[in-house]
């Protein structure tokens, strides 16, 4: 089974891989187009030079590795996606050969996050419209959809719930990983990663919504409803 988990950037998504690498079934691939992403529009992000000469910048040779053999001999292929990487002209129909799941989380905490790492984003860095619009041409009637703030409450039962989902058995060693990082991290990993690297497992529940102004309050309000829409369908 190949898994494509689309999110955005600081959803969570970078401890799911985590959760998936622990199983001894499964392969995991740190996001397979963000060379590709880079080279197509040119975005200066950082550590751009050192992610397009270590990834793959050809977007039809990636699609084609998703969708292709599973590596490693393993019969599970989980792939971390961003759902902002897939810009226009970017392959999709190879996703309609994997099984798709939509991890999410509420806006204003993902930009205080992603603020943190690379100031004044726009909407489109954050990927909260293109994760709707992947999930609604590549859901299906019945979409995955998961809240990170409900794995983060019970991280066990809610990766449980998404392996029945999946149709494959839950696997206890998902909650707990060594710190120090993973040898599948992207080469951004140094930039990215540092809370996830010191971890060992699912952080706790998270405090209050971040008190965003400016700038910031307005990319919340143009998320927000795509957000809603998304949380409306996740597993409970």
């Amino acid at each position: 089974m190949r898994i494509a988990m689309w999110s955005g950037p600081r959803n969570l998504s970078t401890a799911m891989m985590y959760a998936f690498a622990q199983r001894p079934d499964c392969a995991v691939w740190d996001e397979p187009f963000y060379a590709a992403y880079l080279k197509m529009t040119g975005l200066d992000h950082p550590m751009r030079d050192a992610i397009l000469a270590a990834g793959k910048t050809d977007p039809a040779k990636v699609a084609a590795a998703c969708a292709g053999a599973i590596p490693q001999g393993q019969s599970l292929f989980y792939q971390k996606h961003m759902a902002q990487h897939m810009v226009p002209d970017m392959p999709l129909d190879w996703a309609h050969r994997v099984t798709n799941v939509f991890l999410i989380r509420h806006p204003a905490r993902v930009i205080a996050s992603y603020a943190q790492k690379r100031q004044a984003p726009v909407e489109a860095d954050l990927g909260f419209c293109r994760l709707a619009e992947l999930c609604d041409r590549l859901g299906g009637a019945d979409p995955i959809v998961i809240d990170s703030a409900d794995i983060r409450r019970d991280p066990a039962g809610m990766l449980e719930k998404l392996c029945t989902r999946l149709g494959i058995g839950f696997d206890p060693a998902m909650t707990r990983w060594p710190a120090g990082g993973n040898p599948a991290d992207g080469i951004w990993a140094p930039h990215w990663y540092g809370a996830i690297h010191a971890s060992t497992g699912f952080a706790g529940e998270e405090g209050p919504l971040a008190d965003l102004s400016g700038a910031y309050r307005g990319l919340v309000e143009e998320a927000m409803p795509h957000y809603a829409r998304m949380a409306d369908l996740r597993m409970r």
